[in-house]
C-alpha cells in the first residue's frame, strides 16, 4: 500500500451559469521516500488536485464530487483530520508557490516557523523559537540567530522559500507537497532549493509530491510522473517511462516544446498547436483530441480508458487499444 493514495477525484467550481470541473477523475499514489512530480500546463488541476488533499477547497465556489484519497489507509479527503486528528501541517504539509503571499507580513520568520511547532506538538514558546532557529538553519539561512527574528520583507526570494520549507517540515510531516517551489527563483537558486529539498527527504524518509511545469526540475528529483492534462492524469509511469517512453501524444509534445542541451543536436522547438478545452462544458471524449496529430473518432466522442504499456507505465489514450489501426509505436519514437 502507498503512503498517500488518491483515487478517481472530481473536483468543479461554480461560475456565472454553470460548474467548471476542474479535476476529472485524477488517480495517483506516492510512496515513502520518494517523490512524485505532477506536470501539466498551467490551469490543468494540479494544484486543486494537492489543495482537495490538503482540504483548502473552499466551499462555496468549490467541491468535491467524487473520489477517495487515503493516509496510510485513513481517508483524509476534503478535511483536516483522520479519527479526529489533525492531518495539515502535522502529517501533511504544503510549500506555498508565492511565500511572499502566504507569510504574514506582520509576525516575525521565527514565530511563524514556531506555531505549528506550539499549536501542533506543545511546545513552550521558548523551545518552539529555539526550534525554529535550528529548522532555519537545516534549510541553510545564514545567520539564523538574528534572522529568526527578522520580517517576511527583509528576506530575499531564495530565503523566503528556505523559511516556507522550514515551516513546512516543523512538524516532520509524512508527505511534503511542493507547489512550484522554484518558481521566479534564478538558476543557482532553484538547484540549491532541489538539492535541500533531496536531502531533507533522505534524513525523514518522507513522500514529496511536486507540482511543476519545469521538466527539467523532474528530471532531477522524481521517481514517478503523473501528466495531467484538462483536469485528467493521460501518463502515469516512472520517470525513464515518461522521459524515454513516453505513451501519450501530450506528454510528446511537452517534450517536443523543452530545449534540449544535448551536444550536437539541432532541435526546433515545437509548440502545441491550439487551446486546452474548455472545462465548463468538458469534451465528451478525449480531452486532447481537438489537439492530437493522432487523433481518430473515437477520440471525439468516447473518454478512453487507461491502458498498460509496461510495469506500473499507464497511458489514457485509444492509440494503445488493440483494434487501433495506427501503430502506437509512431509516438514512441517522438
Amino acid at each position: 500500500m502507498a503512503l498517500l493514495e488518491v483515487s478517481d477525484l472530481h473536483v468543479e467550481f461554480e461560475v456565472h451559469g454553470g460548474w467548471v470541473q476542474a479535476v476529472r477523475g485524477a488517480s495517483f499514489n506516492v510512496n515513502e521516500g520518494e517523490t512524485l512530480a505532477i506536470v501539466g500546463e498551467s490551469g490543468c488541476g494540479k494544484t486543486v488536485s494537492v489543495q482537495s488533499i490538503m482540504g483548502l477547497i473552499q466551499s462555496p465556489p468549490g467541491r468535491i464530487t467524487r473520489g477517495t484519497a487515503t493516509l496510510r489507509g485513513q481517508n483524509i479527503l476534503g478535511g483536516q483530520t483522520a479519527d479526529g486528528r489533525e492531518i495539515r501541517g502535522v502529517d501533511i504539509a504544503m510549500i506555498f508557490q508565492d511565500p511572499m503571499s502566504s507569510l504574514n507580513p506582520t509576525m516575525t520568520i521565527g514565530a511563524q516557523i514556531a506555531e505549528p511547532l506550539i499549536v501542533h506538538r506543545g511546545y513552550s514558546y521558548r523551545d518552539a523559537m529555539r526550534r525554529a532557529r535550528e529548522l532555519l538553519e537545516m534549510t541553510l539561512i545564514p545567520d539564523a540567530a538574528s534572522r529568526v527574528k527578522e520580517y517576511p520583507f527583509e528576506f530575499s526570494g531564495g530565503m523566503l522559500q528556505r523559511a516556507m520549507i522550514a515551516m513546512a517540515i516543523a512538524c516532520e510531516p509524512s508527505v511534503l507537497i511542493a507547489d512550484e517551489p522554484t518558481t521566479a527563483l534564478d538558476v543557482t537558486i532553484q538547484s540549491q532549493i532541489l538539492d535541500l529539498l533531496v536531502d531533507l527527504q533522505g534524513e525523514n524518509n518522507m513522500a514529496i509530491v511536486l507540482i511543476t511545469h519545469d521538466l527539467g526540475v523532474v528530471a532531477k528529483v522524481a521517481n514517478d510522473v503523473a501528466v495531467m492534462y484538462a483536469g485528467e492524469i493521460v501518463e502515469h509511469g516512472s520517470v525513464d517511462d515518461i522521459f524515454y517512453r513516453s505513451a501519450h501524444p501530450y506528454t510528446v509534445g511537452l517534450k517536443s516544446a523543452m530545449p534540449t542541451n544535448r551536444p550536437g543536436s539541432e532541435q526546433r522547438l515545437a509548440p502545441i498547436a491550439g487551446v486546452p478545452p474548455d472545462l465548463f462544458d468538458a469534451p465528451p471524449g478525449c480531452g486532447y483530441a481537438s489537439r492530437c496529430p493522432y487523433a481518430m473518432d473515437v477520440c471525439e466522442s468516447t473518454p478512453p480508458m487507461d491502458f498498460g504499456i509496461g510495469h506500473e507505465h499507464q497511458s489514457r489514450c485509444w492509440l494503445h487499444h488493440e483494434d487501433c489501426p495506427q501503430p502506437a509505436a509512431e509516438i514512441y519514437r517522438a
